[in-house]
């Protein structure tokens, strides 16, 4: 037969006797520990009447106790991040939700003109959440801000990114002909600077007059190999 378990009170009482046991306190010492009542510390031990999570947290520290949340393999399961990211009020956003960068997927009916983009979201849909989960597992917390996570942070380096492999690409391509001995290959003598390395795989925005001219002013050689 299943050993039953004890309600709530009952095991709330139970623990606040365990707490007194290891702490060596009477009833009436421990409630003048807590600021409660001797009545109040018998009847939650009785199963009578419920105690406050922080009262059961301050008296678990009097005998050097912790109070903590465990699963069902007995390992201990923290709360949730504080330092998560925020909504624009400096509000948590809801635990049981998902959040996102606000520009995966965001845009969508009429709000998308008027409403400035935000920088985290989340999925209201509930099948959506759950194919999502399905997939990818369950986070185990929202996620952490970040330096680069707005949406005009995001896009440039989206646009960096995509620079950055389509110069790849025409290396390899490059040396791919160049390997298989075709004519023709142009194969640049570069004399640029590093300071041109700066502007041809920016790390910020640049000016109008830098995009148009990857180059720095000292740049005797100005090639294109974009």
């Amino acid at each position: 037969m299943a050993e039953q378990k004890p309600d709530g009170a009952a095991l709330v009482g139970a623990l606040l006797r365990r707490v007194r046991r290891a702490a060596d306190l009477s009833q009436r010492e421990l409630a003048r520990r807590l600021g409660l009542s001797p009545t109040t510390v018998a009847q939650v031990e009785t199963g009578r009447r419920d105690l406050p999570v922080t009262a059961l947290i301050r008296a678990a520290e009097l005998a050097d106790l912790r109070i903590a949340l465990v699963d069902g393999d007995g390992q201990e399961v923290t709360g949730m991040a504080t330092d998560a990211v925020r909504d624009r009020g400096g509000r948590h956003f809801p635990a049981h939700l998902d959040t996102r960068h606000g520009d995966q997927d965001w845009w969508h009916g009429s709000e998308r003109y008027s409403r400035t983009r935000p920088w985290y979201t989340y999925d209201r849909d509930r099948g959506a959440r759950d194919r999502l989960r399905a997939d990818l597992g369950t986070p185990a917390d929202h996620q952490p801000p970040q330096p680069g996570d707005g949406p005009e942070a995001r896009a440039r380096s989206r646009q960096d990114a995509a620079w950055a492999a389509r110069a790849a690409e025409r290396r390899r391509w490059t040396e791919e002909r160049a390997r298989r001995g075709f004519p023709g290959v142009w194969a640049p003598t570069c004399t640029c600077p590093p300071g041109c390395d700066d502007l041809l795989f920016p790390s910020a925005a640049l000016s109008a007059r830098q995009n148009a001219v990857p180059h720095v002013d000292d740049c005797g050689c100005r090639c294109d190999v974009s």
